[in-house]
């Protein structure tokens, strides 16, 4: 099945809050195909000619729960400072270890799952290790993330528990301040 902007289920669904399952391993021929089709989304999404054909949005990560698919299978797609992609596609994923130091976007989080605006400060780990299984290399991967990876993958993977950004924006001061916290501009 081919993802497109209509299949992504939005937070007026309360669908979009299930739990999600970890996949066997090695995975299955369909679990495969659901992280493949993840993946060409994403890549996919930020190339304006197949956006507009394809109805995409512009998106760094997307995770199965968000097209329905309640299952721990999470894509991500940055480019690094030189450009380059940094892509994961990731069965079981899970935080092994974290910075008690926070971080945070300056320009907010967004999410394909989330129309309505919800502006406030979304606090993260600043630093995370994540332990899953990559589709791209087949095996078993850690990853020591910061800065944006390390904030891309917390939200992704907080949509296996039901989890938005916005639940992380502080309800009483959504511009609260933590000085200690590292700012990502």
């Amino acid at each position: 099945m081919k993802i497109n902007y209509g299949h992504i289920l939005k937070d007026h669904d309360d669908t979009i809050r299930q739990k999600s399952k970890k996949v066997d391993l090695p995975l299955s021929e369909e679990n495969r195909q659901t992280l493949n089709n993840l993946l060409t989304y994403v890549r996919n999404s930020t190339d304006p000619e197949l956006s507009e054909k394809e109805n995409l949005r512009p998106a760094v990560g997307i995770a199965a729960p968000q097209i329905g698919i309640f299952k721990q299978l999470l894509a991500v797609v940055i480019h690094d400072e030189n450009g380059n992609p940094i892509e994961y596609a990731l069965a079981n994923p899970r935080i092994v270890s974290h910075s008690v130091q926070n971080a945070y976007l300056k320009s907010g989080e967004g999410c394909l799952s989330v129309e309505d605006v919800h502006e406030g400060y979304v606090y993260r780990h600043a630093r995370i290790c994540v332990k899953g299984y990559d589709l791209l290399v087949d095996k078993e991967i850690t990853i020591q993330a910061e800065g944006f990876l390390a904030i891309v993958l917390q939200h992704e993977i907080d949509h296996f528990n039901g989890i938005l950004f916005y639940d992380r924006i502080h309800k009483d001061d959504p511009w609260k301040e933590d000085p200690k916290a590292v700012v990502i501009e």
